[in-house]
């Protein structure tokens, strides 16, 4: 008996051995299967994670390529980069950036486009930005019917000659196009201004100011509602009606603008092609928008012109944004910190 259970016992034994050795086998292959699959989807993870980086830096190369207001850079880094040298120019510059540091706290800015629209883009983005609402005239009324109004009710059949900036448009589809870009002003002011969250607002911005077509439409319709509101104004001076703002006596004073026709073939068409607003235009800029438009303009440093109220006369309820100009053509935004 004794001899029957060593053989049963070595038996199970060689049993066990023979079946440890297939598990293990089979284990040392799971094993290795394993490791080669965890090898494989880690260089699969860090190749998605270099792919998906590349594409990340494309796209933020191409947003910032196509931004036309960039991102907020510090300003008295962006004045030694600019104004380097020893000229009188230059010292001059450097001191006027040095008096906004100090005395204004304007610690940063946000370079614009320079283009033909530089100044209205530099007002409609802080608008945008700011979340400011519509003014109040243009909730009263619907921007919408502005042309038809002009062209039918008034008369104007003369705003087919209206230019399009850069596309130098005019014809009688003037009309239909003008419409587009008075939709797309009220759909994208509606739009942002609604937008409580700051990050979300500016993210909105930042893709609408990416867009050339659109941004066009947006300046286009605000140069349309000068004209429209020149004419109402030019209207009132022939009927002798109720008192009109100043500004709008002195823009038809000039021999190059003394009727609405006038203002549009020579100073509103070239508005974004060849020419910006000057400063009688940015007086009435910041009365139909209905803010207080600051322009800090550093050529006029120690002088009483160094900042400048558009329009000089305004409500206190109104917003007030700021612009930074050298040369009174282009214009960039300073941003403030105490």
């Amino acid at each position: 008996g004794r001899h029957e259970v060593q053989s049963w016992t070595t038996a199970t034994k060689q049993s066990l051995c023979l079946v440890w050795q297939k598990v293990k086998v089979q284990l040392m292959l799971s094993m290795s299967f394993l490791v080669a699959v965890f090898w494989c989807c880690r260089r699969l993870y860090s190749f998605l994670a270099q792919l998906l980086k590349r594409w990340s830096n494309y796209l933020q190369r191409k947003l910032i390529r196509n931004l036309s207001v960039l991102t907020e850079v510090d300003l008295l880094g962006y004045s030694a980069r600019e104004w380097k040298g020893e000229t009188k120019q230059a010292k001059h510059m450097r001191e006027a950036y040095k008096e906004l540091f100090w005395s204004y706290h304007i610690k940063y800015l946000r370079q614009v486009r320079r283009d033909n629209y530089c100044v209205l883009r530099a007002v409609l983005f802080q608008i945008f930005s700011q979340g400011i609402p519509f003014p109040s005239w243009m909730k009263e009324r619907d921007i919408l019917k502005l042309p038809e109004k002009l062209l039918y009710s008034q008369g104007c059949n003369w705003i087919q000659q209206y230019s399009f900036g850069p596309e130098r448009y005019m014809g009688p589809n003037a009309f239909g196009k003008l419409r587009k870009c008075m939709e797309a002003l009220k759909t994208n002011w509606s739009e942002i201004s609604a937008t409580r969250d700051h990050e979300e607002r500016g993210n909105m911005c930042n893709t609408l100011f990416s867009d050339e077509s659109k941004e066009h439409k947006l300046y286009e319709a605000i140069k349309f509602i000068m004209l429209y509101e020149v004419v109402e104004a030019y209207e009132q001076i022939k009927n002798r009606e109720e008192p009109i703002h100043s500004l709008f006596r002195l823009l038809l004073a000039r021999d190059s603008s003394s009727d609405p026709l006038s203002f549009m073939m020579n100073h509103l068409n070239s508005i974004g092609d060849s020419i910006c607003l000057d400063q009688v235009e940015l007086f009435l800029l910041g009365y139909l928008l209905e803010v207080k438009i600051r322009v800090y303009r550093l050529h006029r440093f120690n002088t009483e012109e160094f900042q400048v109220n558009y329009p000089d006369e305004y409500r206190r309820e109104w917003n007030e944004i700021s612009l930074l100009t050298e040369d009174d053509r282009y214009y960039h935004i300073p941003l403030f910190r105490t």
